[in-house]
């Protein structure tokens, strides 16, 4: 860092140099000046260093993934993007401890809330000029318990590995509504977080017409996402009985949507799969003794099905992957999946989704009048 500083200084203050050998300035400038410059040369060592913002990121693939990428980047920031700040401290501190020069800030942000996600990146504007990775990794999935009938059905049949691989059918399902109106999973999952990118638009892709910077959007997504359980006409799910699945199906649609309107800006939107993963949320879904129980088939099944990852540092491979790829090689249609070998060696596969373009930009279209809607509602707060 001194080096880079030391270096910094002879390229870029040359005449300031000049003047500190020709005496011109009194010594109370100088040393303003000296302090100046190395407040200036600091920032901009600061804002040339990757800026990575992560939702959900207290805890599970979050966490890992914040962690790998210090690991790979020592020199990046990294915002957790939590809705507990409790949580978020500590993982914060976690990080600090494996990282002992990490860069790493806590931002509240609820992306089941509009005004917390509003607030959040207001913040987030403030603290960065450009955002490198924004990883919508934040999710929820509200279940009630296990069609049983099903499960032993798909056990003994050829379906095994698809039931495992995409949880079709196996899980009984609820929805609510936020305090915004909007249907629990529906928000958390996929509006929050396009209200994030639309706040966050002016930190995203080049911000210079003579620099280019690029931007990469990456969304969490799920084998779970099944375009039978997505309708435009109820793309909040309303009225279906699988609010994660749509969502996630959701999340893909929006992915395309937004490369088609971005990627001129140098913004490019990624979908990817971390695979069944052993996380908070998944041992919440069902009681512990079932997965006691289920583990040494799950440890069977991975030498069958790929995107039996288990672990989070398997399940953020495609996640870590992404991260050092030139993103306008990639396919905008293509979905990015962390996979494990039979000697569980994790690794990145991919899988063509084919989301209909029409069908993108009408999606694309509801999120922004239902985002304009609340932007309204807002404003009409301020003024009385």
């Amino acid at each position: 860092m001194f080096l880079d500083i030391f270096s910094l200084i002879c390229s870029n203050l040359p005449s300031t140099h000049s003047s500190l050998l020709t005496g011109e300035k009194s010594d109370r400038d100088l040393k303003s000046s000296s302090v100046n410059e190395m407040e200036s040369i600091q920032s901009s060592i600061l804002q040339k260093s990757k800026v990575a913002v992560i939702t959900g990121a207290n805890a599970g693939l979050g966490f890992t993934l914040a962690d790998r990428l210090l690991s790979f980047y020592p020199d990046i920031q990294i915002c957790l993007a939590c809705r507990n700040k409790e949580r978020g401290l500590t993982a914060a501190a976690a990080l600090t401890e494996k990282h002992p020069k990490a860069n790493v800030h806590v931002e509240i942000l609820d992306t089941s809330s509009v005004a917390s996600v509003l607030s959040g990146t207001e913040a987030i504007r403030k603290r960065y000029d450009h955002i490198d990775y924004l990883y919508l990794n934040a999710g929820i999935m509200k279940v009630t318990g296990v069609d049983w009938n099903y499960f032993w059905k798909g056990l003994l049949s050829s379906r095994v590995f698809y039931m495992f691989a995409t949880g079709e059918g196996l899980l009984c399902q609820e929805d609510g509504v936020t305090e915004d109106g909007l249907q629990c999973v529906f928000q958390t999952n996929v509006f929050g977080h396009y209200v994030m990118v639309k706040e966050l638009e002016d930190r995203l892709g080049n911000v210079s017409s003579t620099e280019q910077k690029p931007s990469q959007i990456i969304w969490t997504s799920s084998s779970a996402s099944q375009a039978k359980n997505f309708k435009i006409e109820d793309f909040q799910h309303k009225n279906g009985k699988d609010p994660y699945s749509s969502s996630k199906f959701a999340i893909d649609i929006l992915s395309v949507a937004l490369n088609e309107k971005m990627n001129k800006q140098n913004v490019f939107s990624h979908s990817v799969c971390p695979g069944l993963v052993m996380t908070n949320m998944t041992y919440g879904i069902l009681p512990q003794w079932f997965w006691t129980l289920m583990i040494p088939l799950l440890w069977l099944l991975h030498f069958f099905v790929p995107s039996m990852t288990n672990n989070t540092e398997n399940g953020t491979e495609a996640l870590i992957w992404l991260s050092a790829q030139d993103p306008m090689t990639l396919d905008p249609q293509t979905k990015y999946m962390s996979h494990v070998n039979v000697f569980n060696k994790s690794y990145v596969a991919k899988s063509k989704m084919n989301i209909n373009p029409e069908l993108a930009e009408k999606f694309i279209q509801e999120l922004d009048q239902l985002n304009n809607s609340f932007q309204l509602k807002l404003k009409s707060k301020v003024k009385n």
